[in-house]
């Protein structure tokens, strides 16, 4: 059974910083990507950013370039999303996912397709 735990999420002031954790279990790890979509009121999910577990390969949304670094722990299963400089527009509910394809964050269009979705985490950045 896949499962995701998905911690550090919370209420945070603009300028303020989170650091979300994903850890998984119930597929191999190492062969998929793992990142973070975002889903705010009204609004279309979105691959914010993932990191392929294999190879290192991430990618960020062009929203939250130099603000937010995603990294990995193969031995604990784990990837962690820091978020510093955080924004009002940050607002949303994060949700951990995993798929072999890491341009499946890039397009709306490949949403539905990803392989595993957590259950998700409120992210509430206030002005």
């Amino acid at each position: 059974e896949v499962q995701f735990v998905e911690s550090g999420g919370g209420l945070v002031q603009a300028g303020g910083s989170l650091r979300l954790s994903c850890e998984a279990s119930g597929f191999r790890f190492g062969e998929y990507v793992i990142g973070w979509f975002r889903q705010a009121p009204g609004k279309e999910r979105e691959g914010v950013s993932c990191i392929s577990a294999y190879d290192g390969e991430t990618y960020y949304a062009d929203s939250v370039k130099g603000r937010f670094t995603i990294t990995k722990d193969n031995a604990k299963n784990t990837v962690y999303l820091q978020m510093n400089s955080l924004k009002p527009e940050d607002t949303a509910v994060y949700f951990c996912a995993a798929d072999p394809r890491l341009y499946y964050w890039r397009g709306s269009v490949y949403r539905n397709l990803v392989d595993y979705w957590g259950q998700g985490i409120q992210v509430t950045v206030s002005a």
